[in-house]
């Protein structure tokens, strides 16, 4: 069994936990769940943690001197947030794992770099490519011969057509709507419910139906 840790005891990370139990429950890689890492986490949390049996080991810096088989992965929504903490733990030469859900939908001719996690239900059409720590999560879908760059978050439910070009740290909120053929900048944000109806520039935010 792989031995892996979890970054970050938030909603998102102890998410990151089920999809590995997941894929270990039906004979994919078999995870050695070792515990969470988080330089802050609230009261609340580490008590939802416990409640998974699944220990709190203590800040980043454990990750450090472990084992050098040991995996992590990066469970934290936020893309600049992930794109800092994936900096550090690189430096540690910890290689990053990839967590696909059994109930999730990955088709031929997919890429992807270390660090993917795909949710259940996310589906993801054909000839995709996708960078270093892409979170793709609920019922999300990506259309064919799109290309996510680096820590580029798609929120539940929304919706990334084919041939779209995300650029890196790109998050796409629950339930919008990048349309066909289309660019969204570097760092930008693509509001909860806005449909991308045009490119976007880098770093901006963009709501609304059409998105503006």
């Amino acid at each position: 069994m792989t031995p892996l840790v979890i970054v970050g005891c938030g909603g998102h990370g102890r998410e990151a936990l089920a999809i590995a139990r997941a894929v270990t429950a039906v004979g994919g890689r078999h995870w050695h769940l070792l515990g969470f890492v988080d330089d802050r986490p609230s009261e609340q949390n580490l008590k939802r943690v416990t409640r998974l049996e699944v220990p709190y080991l203590g800040g980043l810096s454990w990750l450090r001197d472990a084992p050098t088989d040991t995996h992590h992965v990066i469970g934290i929504g936020d893309p600049r947030v992930r794109r800092t903490v994936a900096a550090r733990l690189d430096a540690y030469g910890m290689p990053a794992a990839s967590l696909i859900h059994p109930d999730a939908t990955v088709g031929p001719d997919t890429r992807h770099g270390p660090g993917l996690v795909v949710f259940a239900g996310a589906r993801v059409t054909t000839n995709v490519t996708m960078g270093r720590h892409v979170h793709l999560n609920q019922n999300s879908t990506v259309g064919h011969d799109s290309v996510l760059a680096d820590f580029v978050s798609v929120n539940p439910l929304a919706a990334v057509s084919g041939d779209c070009q995300l650029a890196e740290g790109v998050l796409v909120g629950t339930t919008a709507a990048v349309l066909q053929g289309l660019r969204v900048g570097r760092d930008s944000t693509v509001g909860a419910g806005a449909c991308v109806v045009r490119d976007v520039p880098d770093g901006v935010v963009v709501k609304g139906v059409p998105a503006r």
